[in-house]
């Protein structure tokens, strides 16, 4: 198939960029992993098609104490190599496959908003951000942090505005003790979850559960953001009530049922999942006393 006529762009610079995006209505080109197939089967049909491949500045993966900064042009793979966030890196290995890894770009997935994608769930579990870049009323560079709680607007609509790029995303570190852990279940590695869930496990000092909370895939329009610490309760990973938190999930998610899976089936399975997540990740911080 054939993507329908379009008018392409290439510029070489951020300021370009955002100078042609104030001036055309289009679609954003990174890695092309989701966009392309798009064109190709015609569910989009912009008037211009706006390829930032050229804006190296964009190509970074910027790593502190206080987390990690993954520039536009950063590719999955890249990231995941880098081993900048132990969440992250968990997540990045159960995206699609190989080659998707090499092409698709971490912060193009999140502007994807895909409710079955890994990377969502993961920005919203850490309370992470996306920095878009628009032009200032003067001429200059405008930015503006969206947190990841309002980032997500609905399936495969973000709060990136039509004049906007978004240029980064930010992934605080864990801190203190604490462990995390993301189980998904697929018809097949590489396709999209039936469902999934990343957690966030924190310990303190006595090794008991300070706070715990988890990001579903799959089961809502957007990630599905539940605190469970108090169901965890103030007790040692061995004797936390994974089970009640698990049940909290349940009742807190209303999936829509398809070809592959029926409603309740993702329901009861979500929450499988978050008790094996929830567990995985308290092992972790003990074990290891976090990153």
């Amino acid at each position: 198939m054939k993507p329908p006529p379009f008018t392409y762009h290439a510029p070489r610079d951020l300021g370009e960029a955002l100078s042609t995006l104030a001036e055309v209505p289009g679609k954003v080109l990174a890695g092309g992993q989701s966009l392309i197939p798009l064109l190709n089967m015609r569910l989009a049909a912009p008037e211009h098609v706006v390829d930032i491949n050229r804006v190296t500045t964009l190509d970074t993966v910027e790593a502190g104490g206080d987390g990690v900064r993954v520039g536009a042009l950063a590719r999955h793979s890249r990231v995941a190599r880098s081993g900048a966030h132990p969440l992250l890196t968990k997540a990045l290995r159960l995206v699609a496959h190989p080659v998707i890894r090499n092409r698709g770009t971490v912060v193009g997935s999140l502007v994807h908003a895909d409710p079955a994608a890994e990377l969502p769930a993961v920005l919203a579990v850490l309370g992470g951000s996306v920095r878009l870049a628009g032009r200032a009323p003067g001429g200059g560079t405008a930015t503006r942090d969206v947190p990841a709680r309002e980032f997500f607007v609905g399936p495969m609509e973000s709060a990136v505005r039509p004049d906007e790029l978004a240029v980064s995303a930010y992934f605080p570190a864990l801190g203190g003790r604490a462990g995390t852990a993301f189980e998904e279940v697929s018809r097949r590695h590489g396709d999209y979850a039936l469902a999934g869930v990343c957690a966030v496990v924190t310990l303190d000092d006595d090794l008991r559960i300070a706070a715990a909370r988890v990001a579903c895939v799959g089961v809502g329009p957007v990630p599905v953001l539940l605190d469970v610490t108090r169901e965890c309760g103030h007790r040692p990973a061995a004797s936390a009530d994974w089970a009640a938190a698990a049940q909290t999930v349940r009742e807190a998610t209303d999936p829509d049922g398809d070809i592959h899976a029926t409603a309740a089936y993702r329901r009861h399975l979500v929450g499988v999942l978050a008790e094996r997540a929830l567990r995985n990740a308290a092992r972790e911080g003990t074990a290891s006393g976090g990153t």
